[in-house]
């Protein structure tokens, strides 16, 4: 089924869809739990650098993923983090890809740190259409469908819908970040956190893009900016905090410093970019 056909036949064929991802989120989630739970990973290698890590479990959670959307999705393209590289990626015959973070906050995982997740989108020309991010160690599932609100389950089923508290006060605002793995990048990323310090409430860093998106939606940050993102980080997360009301703006390339992303509140987002890009920062 193309996205213009899902289109054509309402809400129905987007819930199917969002049923999709969920299922994919808590296979894959409950592998990872199991093995988190074990405390032992073998077969850790690096990718990029010696701080961008991935793990056995990092593979096995995408191929669990992989495995159940060519069961149930067969006709979908699929980009994933550890399969799929930084290209488009293939739509496949219905017009669609799932975009897939089996394991986002690797190094969290590997440490025994709980700030880890799965994240799942599928996209159409448009971008992201569905979108579920699941924390197994907190048993919060945080879910988006384009053109409505989006929700946040708890462990115990119940179920609210995300609105972002839309702050204006910069002095008060809580602000979630992340490092690049370069060490390049984060010397200029620690003059960006300077500026920022004195001027906000406080700035965290918890190693899951994923996670902050989802945690920003749910009111738990005011505003998360980061540069190295990629498209499996940020395509469910994004569809959730734009769906709470918050505004998305993007951070162009620079030199030493790559593309990345603003999340916040529409009266927060002039304020803080100012502070990101003084003096050609971060």
């Amino acid at each position: 089924m193309s996205s213009a056909e899902l289109d054509a036949t309402g809400p129905e064929p987007h819930a199917e869809l969002l049923e999709v991802a969920v299922q994919a989120v808590h296979a894959a989630g409950g592998e990872l739990l199991r093995r988190f739970a074990d405390g032992v990973q073998h077969e850790v290698t690096s990718k990029s650098t010696p701080t961008d890590l991935v793990s056995e479990a990092d593979i096995v959670a995408e191929r669990t993923i992989r495995e159940l959307l060519c069961k149930l999705r067969p006709d979908d393209g699929f980009l994933g983090e550890e399969s799929g590289g930084e290209g488009e990626g293939d739509t496949g015959p219905s017009g669609l890809r799932w975009v897939v973070d089996p394991l986002d906050g690797t190094v969290n995982f590997l440490f025994g740190i709980p700030q880890w997740c799965v994240s799942v989108a599928v996209q159409d020309g448009e971008g992201s259409l569905v979108g579920a991010i699941y924390d197994p160690c907190r048993g919060e599932l945080f879910t988006a469908v384009r053109g409505t609100a989006p929700t946040l389950e708890g462990p115990g089923g119940d179920r609210r819908t995300l609105s972002s508290p839309l702050r204006d006060d910069l002095a008060t605002a809580m602000v979630a970040t992340g490092l690049a793995y370069d060490a390049l990048v984060r010397a200029t990323q620690a003059e960006v956190l300077a500026r920022l310090i004195p001027r906000v409430r406080d700035v965290r860093r918890f190693g899951s893009a994923a996670l902050d998106l989802a945690w920003t939606a749910a009111g738990r940050f005011d505003a998360y900016f980061e540069r190295t993102v990629k498209p499996w980080d940020i395509a469910a997360g994004t569809l959730i905090c734009e769906g709470a009301g918050l505004e998305l703006r993007e951070l162009p390339v620079r030199e030493q410093e790559p593309w990345g992303i603003l999340v916040a509140a529409p009266a927060l987002c002039a304020p803080l970019l100012e502070l990101i890009d003084a003096g050609g920062g971060i």
